[in-house]
């Protein structure tokens, strides 16, 4: 009896050991961050006579033709060919065809060895409900061109998280504002589609917190960033300066996608905070008590790295063109800052 107690105590003993160390492991394991992507594949640069597809992944395009056109002569002016996605004016309520067809044109638009770059039409809401849906295996194989921003910014997650470049810039619904109002939007989409340099200078901002990095810019829109949260598309920022821009929100939903961002750990290891337009913020009934620099300000006040204010993209009629995932040396001063694409 003696001898049967001690092999089983030693058995219990070998099996809890054995739960703790690998249960441990599991744990660590499960927890780790996701691999950094820091030197993301960059795709060829446009040249005169490639294609560009112009695809409707997201919100309806209900008496948007005039745009789509003026979409097509835009790029017939710089030389390129457009090649409009048969769904693009289907209507499924609020979506621009149903999840199928809107799959459906973006993925032929992957798999087209022609398609050089695909221009989302617009944003507003859906891209989330086809990624899923799309196969990325010839896009790994064959990198180009994915252009859009707001919603879109679901797609360059995705894109990022595959090791990709994409453009955060204009969409063809930008044109229903005359170019001549609109020229440093379109210039700079230009430039960073045919490779020419891209660099900002920033106006000034007392709420600038300085210093100086170079990393990869990542990153978009506040609201999608935050809905990403938990997922597989959801992007790591470490090691990579962080663009974001909103519209539309009260100052507390702005407060409450930081905080959930920062308890997630998505500024921990952030090299850098790049804030562009914060656009149509609404009024609640309960004031804020600061402004929304102040709020973005309270939010980072325990990381020590640089955060700029005044990047001109997002909702605004001047929305220039980001690289995503590309390498950019941001130095942040009170007077002015400056952002070049290395």
């Amino acid at each position: 009896m003696y001898i049967y107690n001690m092999y089983r105590n030693l058995l219990i003993l070998y099996v809890f050991c054995a739960t703790f160390f690998l249960g441990k492991n599991t744990i660590i394991a499960q927890n780790e961050p996701l691999k950094q992507v820091l030197n993301l594949t960059q795709p060829p640069y446009l040249k005169a006579g490639d294609t560009v597809a112009i695809v409707a992944p997201a919100g309806i395009l209900k008496n948007r033709t005039a745009e789509i056109e003026s979409a097509k002569k835009l790029l017939k002016s710089w030389g390129l060919h457009a090649q409009v996605g048969k769904h693009i004016f289907n209507q499924e309520h609020h979506f621009a065809g149903t999840d199928d067809e809107r799959c459906e044109d973006f993925q032929n638009a992957l798999n087209n060895p022609n398609i050089k770059a695909i221009w989302c039409a617009r944003g507003g809401y859906g891209s989330v409900r086809i990624l899923d849906k799309l196969d990325w295996s010839n896009f790994k194989e064959n990198p180009k061109w994915i252009i859009g921003y707001s919603d879109i910014t679901a797609i360059h997650n995705q894109v990022h998280n595959l090791g990709v470049q994409s453009i955060h810039a204009m969409m063809c619904t930008s044109l229903q504002d005359t170019p001549e109002t609109i020229t440093e939007t379109i210039n700079t989409f230009k430039y960073s589609l045919f490779g020419q340099p891209l660099h900002y200078t920033l106006k000034g901002s007392k709420y600038n917190k300085t210093g100086s990095v170079t990393a990869p810019i990542v990153g978009g829109n506040l609201t999608i960033l935050h809905t990403m949260l938990g997922s597989k598309t959801s992007i790591d920022t470490s090691g990579k300066i962080l663009f974001i821009e909103e519209i539309g929100e009260y100052k507390y939903h702005i407060d409450r996608m930081l905080q959930s961002l920062k308890r997630a750990g998505y500024f921990n290891n952030c090299k850098a905070v790049i804030i562009g337009d914060m656009t149509k913020i609404k009024r609640n009934t309960t004031p804020w008590g600061s402004s929304i620099e102040q709020l973005i300000l309270d939010v980072l006040s325990e990381y020590n790295f640089p955060v700029v204010f005044n990047m001109p993209a997002g909702h605004e009629k001047d929305n220039r063109a980001l690289i995503l995932g590309k390498l950019a040396t941001l130095t942040v001063k009170n007077e002015h800052s400056t952002i070049i694409f290395n």
